[in-house]
């Protein structure tokens, strides 16, 4: 998904809103997964996966919050990475962990 431009389409509960995110502007180009296989977490430790999340400004691959381990979460706590988008087949969606922002790419 290099150089995907995003734009806000709802906030954390889903309503429509045109509420900015600043992080948007600070995604580096170039960004490739640092995993195909699945969760990089849960592969080194054993462990699985319901979903996977793509780190906007690194390409960590962790796994969402409804897995045991939510990893994409500890990430952005880790790492302070607040953007992610769906890692899933046909999912197209970002999250912005600070801001609490959905986002769809712009065509």
């Amino acid at each position: 998904m290099a150089g995907t431009q995003y734009q806000v389409v709802q906030d954390g509960a889903g309503r429509p809103t045109d509420t900015p995110c600043a992080h948007l502007d600070t995604l580096p180009e170039n960004v490739r997964p640092g995993s195909t296989e699945g969760c990089e977490d849960c592969l080194r430790d054993g462990t699985r996966w319901v979903h996977l999340r793509e780190c906007l400004t690194c390409g960590h691959i962790g796994c969402c919050d409804s897995s045991p381990n939510r990893h994409a979460t500890a990430h952005w706590h880790a790492a302070d990475h607040p953007l992610v988008r769906s890692f899933e087949p046909g999912e197209e969606w970002a999250w912005c962990y600070a801001d609490e922002l959905v986002a769809l790419p712009v065509d």
